[in-house]
């Protein structure tokens, strides 16, 4: 496997953590976001979108990190990151949604690029921004955790599921962002017990082999 992505990018820290989780190897080829590498010809011969991350195998390439993530779990399904009953697995990929499609979207470099260079906003415009969208979501990730999270160190249980591999991530670039996240300690304790866990750790941004 072959895992095109930015030591930086959200998505691409997500689905490290997903092949991390799934005991996969997997080579990493860097494509530098601040250099637009992802802008290039060759790049857009892998990837149309020209977004990443993207995973080729098998003489194919997989492309859209949800896609891809879905896609590792119907093909390597030990260790699962679903639970095993269709109500728990909607509750689950309902707070992986509130990141993936409520937070991460408003929030990713094309979309920051967009606010600096279109409409003038500065750095603490662009933290206010993100950090609007950030609230909302870990709001909302906060209280179903509280519901539903089955009392676990976990978002959903006692082992890592899908709703880790998206929320981790997110966090991160909270900070990157620097909003306060103490206002979430439920979150803040699921980030706590994922950052005690191998694969956590090896999907870390800093510790990327293209991390400057």
């Amino acid at each position: 496997m072959q895992l095109y992505g930015f030591f930086r990018s959200g998505t691409s820290h997500r689905l490290r953590i997903a092949l991390n989780l799934k005991r996969l190897a997997y080579e990493q080829v860097a494509i530098d976001l601040r250099r637009e590498e992802h802008l290039r010809a060759e790049f857009k011969a892998i990837n149309p979108q020209q977004l990443v991350p993207a995973l080729e195998f098998g003489g194919r390439v997989l492309t859209q990190s949800p896609a891809i993530i879905e896609w590792l779990e119907e093909r390597y399904p030990d260790p699962p990151l679903l639970p095993p009953g269709p109500d728990e697995r909607a509750q689950v990929r309902a707070l992986a949604a509130i990141v993936g499609c409520d937070i991460h979207p408003v929030n990713n470099r094309r979309i920051l690029e967009a606010l600096r260079h279109r409409f003038g906003a500065d750095e603490a415009a662009i933290n206010d921004w993100c950090g609007t969208w950030i609230a909302a979501g870990f709001d909302a990730f906060e209280a179903l955790v509280k519901a539903h999270g089955r009392g676990g160190e976990f978002a959903f249980g006692h082992q890592p599921t899908l709703a880790d591999v998206y929320l981790v991530p997110q966090i991160e670039s909270a900070r990157r962002f620097k909003v306060e996240l103490a206002r979430w300690p439920r979150l803040m304790a699921i980030d706590a017990a994922c950052a005690r866990i191998e694969a956590f750790q090896r999907a870390a941004p800093a510790v990327q082999p293209d991390a400057s």
